[in-house]
């Protein structure tokens, strides 16, 4: 409510100044727009707290009922037009709805990505000795041609690995070889190093394990692989769903982040489930504050995380609560006496005089997209009949 409310000028002030209350002002948040602040102000003004949580409800109706036909609209606009121009060249022009317009254009990004890293590297290999890099690239193509490039490598590359989406690909990949003592014990010896031989800690190694691709190999005496097992993911990716759409982001405390990085609480290599209970969503940054930085978290008996700083204190979900003036009454009074408030038993009284609400016909005066569909706005109606 408080960030819908930082857009919502109006409705803040009418909050602040005691008209509305705080029921009505979370029911009015809920569907709020700037351009139809104004009109839902009236009706909080107008009608009690059970008046206004019935026009939010037939309004978020009328909104779902819009979301649909306006999806069905752009299912059925999308195409995509192909033709050669008069020169030989092909022309492409297309609307695609906004799912598969995103998937296209992460596919033209990373395909653009690789063509002009494996220029980038070509060119300063080939540039001559006493030859600026910049002077190199003195014709480097457009973004719009290098986005013509991308388009081309990603049909090659389907036509080539045949059309089947698969399962979804990795954005980028870091391989970690880390012994599996190491995994179960940062002070067992063996090796926890990069593909190139970079050594990282052990840590490091099972905050990536976490949440990351699996192959097993074991090796002879001497060092030579003498097995190599099928690439797993330690978490699944049904599971890893589940897992997103339970936490919402990520859950140490006083964070929230969107997006997050699966945490066995503990650790598979100990022994730890890979199961929805033994998971959490993690940050990048608190992921790493409880591998490496000594933060702990356990799940209690109840379901619930408890998180622990490095010295073993908890580390509380909320702040403490602020402090409580002596008199809060006075306090409160002398507050608003200074923001020339002046509250009293009638300040937040609606105006209803008793009158029966038909809800449909407020929804079909009130919503914009009601309005529009019948062709008619009325914005002098009356909200109640």
């Amino acid at each position: 409510m408080a960030r819908a409310l930082g857009s919502l000028p109006r409705l803040a002030h009418a909050l602040a100044r005691g008209e509305l209350s705080y029921s009505k002002i979370r029911a009015l948040t809920r569907v709020a727009t700037t351009e139809t602040e104004e009109r839902l102000l009236a009706v909080g003004r107008a009608g009690t707290a059970e008046h206004v949580e019935r026009i939010v409800r037939g309004w978020r109706r009328m909104d779902r009922k819009a979301e649909a036909q306006e999806t069905a609209r752009r299912h059925r606009g999308r195409a995509v037009h192909v033709y050669q121009d008069e020169d030989g060249m092909v022309v492409i022009h297309g609307r695609l709805e906004p799912e598969v317009g995103a998937v296209l254009m992460q596919a033209l990004a990373a395909a653009r990505e690789t063509l002009y890293r494996r220029a980038r590297t070509t060119r300063v290999e080939d540039v001559p000795a006493g030859t600026s890099f910049a002077n190199s690239c003195a014709e480097a193509p457009t973004v719009e041609q290098q986005q013509a490039d991308a388009l081309a490598l990603v049909a090659e590359t389907a036509l080539h690995r045949g059309i089947d989406p698969g399962v979804p690909g990795e954005r980028y990949q870091v391989v970690v070889h880390v012994d599996a003592p190491v995994l179960a014990d940062p002070d067992a010896p063996g090796q926890s190093v990069l593909e190139d031989g970079t050594h990282v800690s052990a840590e490091t190694s099972r905050r990536v394990a976490c949440d990351a691709s699996r192959v097993v190999m074991r090796h002879d005496p001497d060092g030579r692989v003498t097995e190599v097992g099928a690439r797993t993911r330690t978490i699944p990716p049904a599971l890893r769903r589940a897992l997103q759409h339970r936490d919402r982001g990520c859950r140490f405390p006083g964070c929230g982040v969107a997006l997050g990085q699966g945490h066995h609480i503990r650790h598979w290599a100990h022994g730890g489930p890979t199961t929805l209970s033994n998971l959490a969503l993690l940050c990048r940054r608190h992921h790493r504050a409880v591998h490496e930085e000594g933060y702990q978290v356990e799940r209690q008996a109840d379901g619930e995380l408890r998180f622990r700083r490095p010295d073993g204190r908890p580390l509380p979900d909320t702040p403490p609560p602020a402090a409580v003036p002596a008199d809060p009454v006075g306090a409160l009074r002398a507050g608003n006496d200074g923001h020339g408030l002046h509250i009293d038993a009638r300040t937040a009284m609606p105006g209803w005089l008793g009158e029966r609400l038909d809800v449909g016909y407020a929804i079909d005066v009130l919503h914009p997209l009601a309005a529009t569909s019948r062709g008619v706005v009325d914005s002098q109606a009356p909200v109640t009949s």
